[in-house]
């Protein structure tokens, strides 16, 4: 996991979690940061996961290249 994954991740849970605030106070803005927030978090998480699956692929065609 990279450093992009984690920030992905920390920033939907903070989503959530204003979301849930939102609901609960029954504050509509709030609820709506929070989906934006989780939406930028999941989009942060994908490109993290996508970096890391092309430097794992980069890795394996040096270790071919190398045999």
């Amino acid at each position: 996991m990279n450093r992009d994954e984690i920030e992905g991740k920390a920033e939907a849970v903070k989503g959530k979690f204003k979301q849930a605030a939102g609901d609960l106070t029954d504050d509509e803005q709030l609820r709506e940061e929070g989906q934006g927030d989780e939406a930028a978090g999941k989009a942060k998480d994908a490109v993290g996961y996508g970096r890391r699956k092309v430097g794992e692929a980069i890795e394996n065609i040096g270790d071919a290249i190398k045999k």
